[in-house]
């Protein structure tokens, strides 16, 4: 069985269906996660498990992600992004950078942000998209977010083009709608690519038809804990999931024998290592 991560350059219109799909038929297994997902206009950094890798990937984290988008002022969809419907227009005047860098930078730090309704959160069981779908409404709770960082690449006319740095289920279409709002006017993404989760970087990814076997990731170089090396007795208990005694200072550790991953033990108020969860 293949296991382990692929780290996949999402093209514009695939859909996480169909990469998965190609995925399932490429290693011949069902097994295929994905940390974290992508729309189907945007492109970039896909995290993705494959059998044994779906389990390491809640200690690779998607912490922090990184995108560059498109910004366009002066128009409205009702996505947000070039995929929509235009359902207003406004003025927009000659903004300098500055005025520009002024209204992004006012997003730093932490705040709350709605979900758009075309998001894949389940309200009541149901992903939001598809209730946008027949045209209804549902009332979402406003979720914690934070902008670590965001910069001015480029602006030309109506077009602002920028990189920002966020926490996980921050919604860069809403963002975007946001500093079109701040700078009084309108706007929507036509364009979003995602750079960075946490420090896994695009240039390390692959497009999804250049892909093979040879592009599995062993999980132990990307989870960002300590490692602990393990001899065959304690090879043994952790993959029985037994409690263990082991000299480290460490809250939790990453359990590998031969350079495989093994469990993600973490230490409990009696000084004894238990397993939160095995990888093997």
């Amino acid at each position: 069985m293949l296991n382990g991560i692929i780290l996949l350059d999402k093209e514009e219109g695939l859909t996480s269906r169909k990469i998965d799909n190609r995925l399932q038929r490429l290693f011949g297994t069902r097994k295929v996660g994905h940390l974290g997902t992508l729309d189907p206009f945007a492109t970039g950094l896909l995290v993705i498990g494959v059998n044994k890798g779906t389990k390491a990937l809640t200690f690779i984290g998607d912490e922090r992600k990184t995108y560059i988008a498109t910004l366009v002022l002066g128009k409205k969809t009702n996505t947000g992004d070039l995929t929509g419907e235009f359902v207003e227009e406004r003025e927009i005047k000659d903004y300098s950078d500055n005025e520009i860098v002024e209204a992004m930078n006012s997003f730093i730090g932490k705040s709350q942000q709605i979900p758009p309704m075309t998001s894949a959160i389940k309200v009541n069981g149901q992903a939001l998209y598809k209730s946008a779908h027949k045209g209804i409404e549902v009332e979402r709770k406003p979720r914690d977010i934070e902008v670590f960082s965001i910069n001015l690449i480029n602006h030309i006319d109506n077009q602002v083009v920028f990189e920002v740095c966020v926490s996980r289920g921050t919604y860069i279409r809403v963002l975007g709608e946001d500093i079109a709002v701040k700078l009084g006017t309108v706007g929507y993404l036509s364009t979003l690519r995602r750079t960075k989760v946490n420090d896994i970087d695009i240039k390390d990814a692959k497009k999804l038809d250049d892909i093979t076997e040879s592009d599995l990731k062993n999980p132990c170089s990307m989870i960002k804990l300590p490692h602990y090396q393990l001899n065959d007795d304690e090879y043994l208990d952790a993959t029985c999931g037994r409690k263990m005694k082991i000299k480290s200072d460490e809250s939790n550790l990453l359990l590998e024998k031969d350079g495989d991953a093994v469990a993600v033990y973490k230490k409990n108020e009696y000084g004894m290592y238990e397993s939160e969860r095995g990888l093997f």
